[in-house]
């Protein structure tokens, strides 16, 4: 019995000592545990695996509402303020030593001001550049939006929301945006070749199981896998096939031969898609209520990382109260796309600010208390976000290391 005790002891020193060399890794007892992470030891929220801290760009410029921009709508046929009830996020992309953010806008079509009646109107998406990153030129028209096209019953009268950006090895970009009718949110493909003019591609999903997931399965947010390149992120493929993060009430995983055709990755049973980083329930968690893919992914020395989104419906550690959207790191592992081996325990960005804080566009659904990122840049030496605020305004944030 002795030997035994003595045996069981040693056997489990080896396991502490195994595991204390991948602190990233987060191992209990050869399972990973997205629970624990040595985040948690950095007051800034950021792992030995992550990216960051982050800081607010003073003096950067906001892209805000522009009350004065018009649109000659082809789907209304009429002109419209396409951008004059709200900003709320954006992605980002560097070509050429500039820096281009494409951001979603919303019009005030549905609302009645006079009556103190606001609603969602129709999204578009507007570009913005910038040759230092913090000073923007704004241009007068949408570059993705509702028109009389084969995505209009899927794209009116919600719009094209949520863009993110990624550039395949041609030099083609590729946006992943969320069509909206209105009733469901479905994942959308459009590509461009310069940023501003872009060809829809269609729903993501539309040839898996004959069109299954393109009816009221909610769909958005997708981050394509890619491999950093200076200032580029380019699409990559691992094991032959191309990878994408998505959903918003815990993530999800796709993969494509093509970046336009995607399958979803389902359960054992092939039934349902496998949700590789659930939201975590209980009210410590900063991402209970909401886990919802950020940036685009990519690969780094420790795995695939990614900033993402998380809502939980109340902070009292921030003394905040109802939906607060912050921000947090996920990494996966390299050799098995759908395995975390990394997540941040705590959110390393959230509302601190007024303009964070207050919602000023009075649209329904429209929240107070947001940083909401779905970008992340690589310019001038150093990290940068563009992020939403208060579905209000689109802020840059940069890192300090």
């Amino acid at each position: 019995m002795k030997r035994t005790i003595a045996f069981l002891a040693i056997v489990f020193a080896l396991v502490v000592a195994a595991n204390s060399l991948h602190p990233g890794a987060n191992y209990t007892m050869g399972v990973p545990n997205p629970h624990v992470d040595d985040a948690s030891t950095d007051p800034a929220g950021v792992p030995s695996w992550g990216i960051g801290p982050f800081v607010r760009d003073e003096g950067a410029d906001f892209i805000r509402i522009t009350p004065n921009s018009v649109f000659q709508c082809p789907v209304k046929r009429n002109s419209v303020h396409w951008e004059d009830q709200a900003v709320l996020c954006a992605a980002a992309i560097v070509r050429d030593n500039k820096v281009y953010v494409l951001y979603r806008a919303e019009d005030s079509t549905l609302s009645q001001p006079a009556a103190g009646k606001y609603h969602w109107g129709t999204s578009r998406i507007g570009i913005a550049t910038s040759e230092d990153g913090r000073h923007f030129q704004r241009y007068p028209e949408p570059v993705l939006y509702p028109a009389n096209d084969g995505m209009k019953d899927s794209e009116w009268p919600g719009g094209c929301q949520d863009p993110r950006i990624v550039e395949a090895s041609d030099g083609t970009y590729v946006m992943t945006y969320t069509a909206y009718d209105g009733k469901f949110p479905r994942l959308a493909i459009a590509t461009s070749k310069d940023l501003f003019h872009w060809k829809k591609q269609g729903l993501a999903f539309r040839n898996q199981l004959g069109g299954r997931f393109c009816g009221n399965f909610r769909s958005k947010s997708g981050s394509i896998v890619c491999k950093r390149d200076g200032g580029r992120f380019i699409a990559e493929k691992i094991n032959g096939k191309y990878w994408m993060y998505f959903g918003e009430f815990g993530i999800m995983l796709a993969s494509s031969k093509n970046l336009i055709d995607w399958e979803i990755v389902l359960d054992e049973k092939g039934v349902d898609p496998l949700i590789v980083a659930p939201m975590r329930k209980g009210g410590q968690w900063f991402d209970q209520g909401t886990t919802e893919c950020g940036s685009q992914a990519f690969i780094t020395s420790a795995g695939i990382f990614m900033i993402y989104d998380g809502m939980a419906p109340q902070r009292p550690d921030l003394a905040l109260t109802g939906k607060i959207w912050s921000a947090g790191q996920i990494l996966f592992d390299l050799k098995d796309v759908g395995k975390v081996i990394g997540r941040t325990d705590r959110d390393f960005f959230h509302p601190e600010k007024d303009y964070e804080k207050q919602n000023i566009t009075r649209g329904t659904g429209g929240a107070n208390n947001v940083t909401f990122v779905s970008n992340l840049i690589f310019f001038g030496g150093k990290w940068r976000f563009y992020y939403g605020c208060a579905d209000s305004r689109v802020a840059c944030a940069v890192s300090t290391r």
